[in-house]
C-alpha cells in the first residue's frame, strides 16, 4: 500500500516556549501567538488543499492528547470551516519526556550537569534524558501510529515527535532526524520520502 501523505502541524507556541523551558508531558495552554500561529496554519493547509484540488473533508485529523496540540487543532479545524470535534486524540503522538528535566530550562540543566548535556549532544537519538525517553523510543511509538494510517491526514503533535518521524521514515538520518528543525506556525508535508516546509 502507498504511504498516506500527512500534513504536520507543531502545536502553537507556549509560554514555556519563550521561556525555553523542556515541556515534555506537561500540558501547558497555548499563548495569544501561538494561537495565531494555529489559525496561520489553517490558511496555509486551506491554500495547499485548493492546489492539490482537495477538500479539507478528504482527510483524517488527529492530535497529540496534550492541550497544547489539540487547542492548536481545535482553532486548525475552526479556519478549515470543520466542527472542533471531529479528529481523533492518539496518545503515541505526546512530546519526548524528557523525565526529571521537564520545566527546566537548559541553562537549569547545564548547571546541575554539564558533562550530561555534552553526552546528550553527542548522541542525541539514543540519548536518555534522567527518567525520560530517548528518540529511537519515540520513533518505535510514532512508527507503531503510522504503520496504521490508511488515508492521508492531518496531524497535529510536537517537535519531537516529527524529528522521531522523520527517522523513523528515513528521511533522514537518525541522528540528523533528532537535530531536525521543526518550527511553529509552519506546515510540513510528509510525502514521497521527503519533508518539505510550508510558512
Amino acid at each position: 500500500m502507498e504511504c498516506p501523505v500527512l500534513y504536520y502541524v507543531r502545536h502553537g507556541l507556549t509560554d514555556w516556549n519563550i521561556e525555553g523551558r523542556l515541556q515534555g508531558g506537561n500540558d501547558i495552554p497555548l499563548n495569544d501567538r501561538g494561537r495565531a500561529q494555529a489559525a496561520q496554519c489553517a490558511d496555509l493547509l486551506r491554500d495547499l488543499f485548493a492546489r492539490d484540488g482537495r477538500a479539507a473533508t478528504d482527510f483524517h485529523y488527529v492530535s497529540s492528547p496534550l492541550v497544547r496540540a489539540t487547542e492548536t487543532m481545535d482553532i486548525l479545524r475552526k479556519g478549515l470551516g470543520l466542527p472542533p470535534d471531529g479528529y481523533a486524540r492518539e496518545p503515541r503522538l505526546k512530546e519526548i519526556a524528557f523525565g526529571d528535566w521537564e520545566g527546566l530550562t537548559y541553562l537549569d540543566v547545564l548547571k546541575r550537569d554539564r558533562s550530561v548535556v555534552d553526552q546528550r549532544e553527542g548522541d542525541k537519538w539514543l540519548f536518555r534524558p534522567p527518567g525520560g525517553e530517548t528518540y529511537e523510543e519515540v520513533a518505535r511509538r510514532v512508527g507503531e501510529w503510522h504503520a496504521t494510517l490508511d488515508r492521508d491526514t492531518v496531524v497535529v503533535a510536537h517537535g519531537g515527535t516529527a524529528r522521531a518521524l522523520v527517522g523513523y521514515l528515513g528521511i533522514a538520518t537518525p541522528e540528523d532526524a533528532a537535530h531536525q528543525p521543526i518550527e511553529q506556525g509552519v506546515v510540513y508535508l510528509f510525502a514521497d520520502k521527503k519533508l518539505t516546509r510550508y510558512a
